[in-house]
């Protein structure tokens, strides 16, 4: 059956996109799982991250990079790989191990807190010599509020050492970092980045369907968005187009009726 085309719908970027990026998080999904999800929405996927620590564990990690390579989609590992590794002397070797399975984006960041703005800086340039490096600002603990000001100066560092992409920590849960305890969105950090980063550097973490919509209303359906659980990635797509409620007003007030 061919795709329907009576409706106007906001135009959007194909792959490879630098723009309107969906990154999906990937916490230990079975392969058949994995192969269904790519197999349907794969068109909707810009970046597959391996949640925390799991490319390390996962058996059937060398099977899913190869699904991710022939549906076109980057694969990831996620930052808190990196830092335990770093934390343990052992930063060179994981990336060696990255190259060697075949990652071509690696994530660097200092969610925990223990590596320092200037060893994460060191681990971002060493990183962008051999893949593209996205690095993560914001931290995990809760209680931890960075201010509009921090965060716009530790992304800027990031770019500064070598970063192609700053993501705006939001974790999988999406109640620290960019998000208040109650999950709504820290509308204050999120100007600051805009205002003195800029959209095009940014990615943000949002796990839930009421922050991709906040995003989306305020920023655009290009928005760059990251840790989307995968199974959702289809429904992201439609709250970008404005096919549902959360987000149609916004995307096509200003469409013309069709006659």
């Amino acid at each position: 059956m061919p795709a329907p085309a009576f409706l106007r719908l906001p135009e959007r970027s194909g792959k490879p996109r630098r723009h309107g990026v969906t990154g999906v998080i990937d916490g230990g999904l079975p392969l058949p799982d994995v192969r269904a999800i790519l197999e349907s929405t794969a068109v909707f996927i810009d970046v597959w991250k391996f949640g925390w620590g799991t490319a390390f564990i996962d058996a059937a990690l060398d099977a899913k990079l190869a699904l991710l390579g022939e549906h076109e989609v980057i694969a990831c590992p996620g930052g808190t790989l990196l830092e335990v590794a770093a934390l343990q002397g052992r930063a060179e070797e994981c990336l060696e191990w990255m190259g060697t399975c075949g990652f071509s984006q690696v994530e660097v960041s200092d969610g925990l807190g223990l590596l320092g703005q200037e060893a994460k800086a060191a681990l971002i340039r060493r990183a962008a010599t051999s893949f593209t490096v996205v690095a993560e600002v914001g931290m995990k603990e809760p209680t931890s509020l960075l201010s509009p000001a921090t965060w716009v100066e530790l992304a800027r560092a990031d770019l500064d050492a070598g970063a192609a992409t700053v993501i705006a920590e939001g974790r999988e849960s999406g109640t620290v970092g960019l998000y208040a305890p109650d999950a709504s969105v820290r509308t204050d950090v999120v100007e600051a980045l805009l205002d003195h980063v800029g959209a095009e550097h940014l990615q943000f973490e949002a796990p839930r369907k009421d922050q991709q919509a906040w995003l989306i209303r305020h920023i655009g359906p290009e928005v760059n968005l990251a840790n989307v659980a995968p199974r959702e990635a289809l429904g992201l797509e439609a709250l970008r187009v404005g096919l549902r409620a959360d987000t149609a007003l916004a995307v096509h007030e200003h469409t013309p009726a069709m006659r």
